[in-house]
């Protein structure tokens, strides 16, 4: 739920919202577009149209995965250590390969985010270096067009 600073109002956040804006603040985040309405309509256009051609919702898949996450989180804390039988020894070895593997793909991919950003601000960088020596070399022609 999500509540209004001095309000009693509360409203019911849908399954699914927080994962599409997460995307969608990071696809914002890597590209710096000028007009992000129109980014986030194209964004959710593109999502729309993936989920048709391959029937997989970003936000639904997201929804599971948190669910998982907290449901597992929820379990393993009431679960007494003694009563685990064989069988599920395996299963929460196997969760804690998966969620290992999970943490070090985030850990990938926040890795790869940031030298997205780094090399998008490289490439920014050098765009307005290459501005400003036209600008340079544009005032030095008017200047000896000017002596001329």
């Amino acid at each position: 739920e999500m509540s209004i600073p001095f309000s009693s109002t509360h409203y019911r956040i849908p399954q699914g919202f927080g994962n599409l804006l997460e995307g969608l603040t990071r696809e914002i985040l890597r590209e710096q577009p000028d007009n992000i309405p129109a980014f986030a309509a194209a964004y959710f256009e593109n999502l729309l149209e993936k989920r048709g051609k391959t029937n997989f919702d970003p936000a639904e898949w997201g929804t599971k995965v948190d669910d998982r996450f907290y449901n597992n989180h929820a379990f393993k804390e009431q679960e007494p250590l003694e009563k685990c039988e064989p069988g599920k020894e395996k299963s929460q070895t196997s969760m804690k390969e998966v969620t290992a593997l999970n943490e070090s793909s985030e850990k990938d991919k926040d890795m790869e985010e940031n030298a997205a950003l780094k090399i998008q601000a490289a490439f920014r960088g050098h765009l307005a270096r290459e501005k400003v020596k036209k600008m340079k070399s544009s005032d030095l022609q008017e200047k000896t067009e000017e002596n001329e």
